[in-house]
């Protein structure tokens, strides 16, 4: 097992440890937003996120051939399909969007002679016991 900054979760920075909730009641949200923004006022805008998984996609595609598993959250992960998919940050949120469940997982298959990705299975909940 190893540890990796890269796939860390988004900081979120003045939001970090606050319920959607207390986000709302706390701070203004402007009417229009671009993925350069930061979240949080200091944090990680969508951009910067993008970036940073594409850096991460970059490093793991650098090792060896082999099955990876990879941990992280769901902002990340989110950012980290729209690099594999080629799907630039949107404005206001807008656009595609892969969802992410607790403890759900995504499958994709890397070729790398045509450099060409194959989506298995994405929010997937097999593993869950009571998952049919």
């Amino acid at each position: 097992m190893e540890f990796e900054p890269l796939w860390l979760e988004r900081d979120n920075g003045a939001f970090a440890g606050l319920t959607q909730h207390e986000v709302r009641q706390n701070f203004t949200h402007p009417d229009f937003t671009t993925p350069y923004d930061s979240v949080g006022n200091d944090g990680e805008g969508d951009w910067e996120l993008f970036l940073r998984a594409g850096q991460a996609l970059h490093d793991l595609l650098k090792r060896e051939p082999a099955r990876y598993l990879i941990v992280s959250h769901g902002g990340m992960l989110n950012q980290l399909m729209h690099a594999v998919m080629g799907i630039m940050p949107q404005a206001n949120n807008a656009g595609v969007r892969f969802r992410f469940g607790n403890t759900a997982f995504a499958q994709l298959l890397y070729f790398p002679n045509q450099h060409r990705w194959a989506v298995d299975k994405l929010n997937d909940h097999a593993h869950w016991p009571d998952a049919e």
